[in-house]
């Protein structure tokens, strides 16, 4: 009886320890189980996943207002490279040394400032700044009674407005006998000037290596295509100023020599166009005759 009763207890501690083992293997096997794990966890895992869902739009219009503004870790990718630069940046600013070196160039702007050409290495003068030798020594004797002669009265021609002058011809001549074909010059000291009807430009006479007068020339034209012609009479109008600084010619600049001339060498005429029949009073000089399109009006 003992015996049967020492083993009953023994069963039944046996099967209240196995009943507890086997109850919790059932257990974790019911809750581990994909199907029992759906069922059991569908309601929340919806719930978490609408959670989530929902969730994320407002964290998206959360962050819109801020991407106007780029962010320190996208700008500093954008602006600074996180690699060195290979190569130097490009300079902005000329040095000293580059502006040195063109700043001898001719530029359209700038006129005749550009550096004079060189002879035999030594430099030469720039006639269009340079006062070199204006005034430093006069000319010999026998170049000053060539330049101081007095005019001839065959060579003087009468406007037909009764101004007198002498032909930009007779100057070349006179000069050419004083120093020389080749002896002389005239140097532009400034850029040709040309307005709606005349052109005017500044030059200087050289004689024999120096400045000896300076003038300005001018001449009016009537057409675009009369340019040209126009700044060569502006060269020979500089000229006859030029010469009247060596004395050449400077009786036609004496009022009394005028007055006496016209009285003794001119006289006025009226004429007639062929053409228009237009009338008008002009002075020759008395040995010359009226030449077309004018004739004398009877």
């Amino acid at each position: 009886m003992a015996a049967r009763t020492g083993i009953s207890s023994l069963l039944t501690s046996s099967c209240s320890r196995s009943t507890p083992s086997a109850y919790r293997a059932t257990h974790r096997a019911f809750s581990s189980s994909p199907v029992s794990a759906a069922f059991a966890s569908s309601k929340p895992r919806a719930a978490t996943t609408s959670t989530s869902t929902t969730a994320k739009p407002a964290s998206t219009t959360a962050a819109k207002p801020t991407t106007t503004t780029a962010s320190p870790s996208t700008t500093q990718r954008t602006v600074t490279p996180s690699f060195p630069a290979k190569e130097p940046p490009v300079p902005t600013i000329r040095n000293a040394s580059a502006t040195d070196a063109t700043a001898g160039q001719r530029s359209l702007t700038d006129g005749l400032s550009d550096q004079p050409a060189e002879i035999e290495g030594v430099p030469a003068i720039d006639w269009t700044r340079s006062y070199h030798g204006l005034g430093s020594v006069s000319f010999s004797p026998e170049q000053q009674e060539v330049l101081l002669a007095p005019i001839a009265q065959d060579d003087v021609e009468v406007k037909p407005d009764g101004i007198i002058y002498l032909p930009e011809i007779k100057y070349r001549r006179i000069l050419n006998k004083a120093f020389g074909p080749g002896g002389w010059g005239l140097a532009p000291r400034g850029e040709s000037i040309v307005t709606g009807k005349i052109v005017t430009r500044e030059y200087g006479l050289v004689v024999q290596g120096r400045l000896v007068a300076i003038a300005r020339g001018e001449q009016q034209y009537f057409d675009p295509d009369g340019i040209p012609t126009a700044t060569e009479g502006c060269k020979s109008n500089a000229l006859m100023r030029c010469c009247k600084d060596l004395g050449i010619a400077s009786e036609l600049w004496d009022p009394r020599f005028i007055r006496t001339f016209t009285k003794d060498f001119t006289k006025e005429l009226w004429v007639e166009h062929v053409a228009t029949k237009k009338k008008k009073k002009i002075v020759i000089r008395k040995d010359d005759t009226v030449r077309y399109p004018f004739k004398v009006s009877q």
